[in-house]
């Protein structure tokens, strides 16, 4: 009786050993398959190129459109542009009493930035190259990212052995919970940084500047000089002189309105002269007197 006994737990733990290492075989394919990863640490080649091409054209709205068509054409999209107008000279000639012409003389320059599939990018910068009148810059960029994505995807397969350890742990502490959380979110930022360096090895970056040489254009527009719109001479002449007559009529009866200041005035002239005169001949008076009375008479 006990050897039967003896014998079924030897039985039972050949058994139990067995579907450990199933689950932890089954476990480990798991995570190979999340990563989708092999399990060894081979590098997987990931260049990441870009290009820059400054390049002149005849015309940059044309051009632009052209650009769209050719990464559509290519499998690519368009992820910025913008086309800007800079004024460089202008100068306005008087046509008319109430019109100018406007003469403007301006630079062209466009700007974009496109995503086109990476085993395609040299035939796109030739065919680019062909729209121009000529090409001033251009420049293309090859960085590995091979052993940055193989050290995420080892980092991410570190994370989820953790997270299956802290998950064994029979305890429901606020620290592990915590710590599988923490685990977790580094975890699909690992991920995150991959599937970015996945897509920009699919798709390369290339920014393009083009311009056009300056261009000139004429447009008839309203006179803003207001002295042009004056009246001629002779009008403003007689128009001066009614005007001057006003003034003076005006200036009459702002006088006739001081009548009363202006009667004082004239009676302290004539009180302050009539006093100085009558000084003037007493001094006058007591001089003469002097001089007679004088013993030398």
């Amino acid at each position: 009786m006990k050897r039967n006994i003896i014998a079924i737990a030897i039985v039972l733990t050949i058994f139990g050993c067995q579907k450990s290492s199933d689950k932890y075989a089954s476990s480990e394919a798991l995570v190979a398959n999340e990563l989708r990863m092999p399990t060894d640490s081979t590098a997987v080649a990931k260049i990441i190129k870009t290009a820059d091409m400054r390049f002149r054209v005849k015309d940059v709205q044309n051009t632009k459109e052209q650009l769209s068509k050719t990464i559509k054409a290519e499998g690519g999209t368009v992820a910025e542009f913008s086309i800007e107008s800079t004024i460089q000279e202008t100068d306005k000639v008087k046509q008319s009493t109430d019109s100018l012409k406007e003469i403007t003389s301006y630079r062209t320059q466009g700007y974009l930035v496109a995503k086109v599939p990476s085993e395609r990018l040299d035939e796109f910068t030739n065919t680019i190259a062909k729209m121009a009148v000529f090409v001033d810059h251009q420049s293309m960029k090859m960085d590995d990212q091979s052993i940055a994505y193989l050290a995420n995807k080892l980092k991410a397969q570190n994370r989820v052995d953790a997270i299956e350890k802290i998950n064994k742990v029979a305890s429901k502490k606020s620290a592990n919970v915590e710590s599988s959380l923490y685990i977790k979110d580094d975890y699909v930022d690992k991920r995150i940084e991959n599937m970015q360096i996945d897509s920009r090895v699919k798709f390369s970056t290339i920014t393009l500047n083009f311009y056009q040489d300056n261009t000139v254009k004429t447009m008839i527009v309203a006179n803003d000089n207001l002295y042009d719109y004056r009246p001629a001479f002779i009008n403003r002449l007689w128009l001066g002189i009614v005007n001057g007559w006003t003034i003076f009529k005006e200036i009459i009866i702002a006088i006739s309105n001081l009548w009363m200041l202006i009667l004082v005035g004239i009676a302290t002239f004539f009180t302050i002269k009539y006093f100085i005169r009558k000084n003037k001949l007493a001094m006058d008076e007591a001089t003469k007197s002097l001089m007679d009375n004088h013993p030398n008479n």
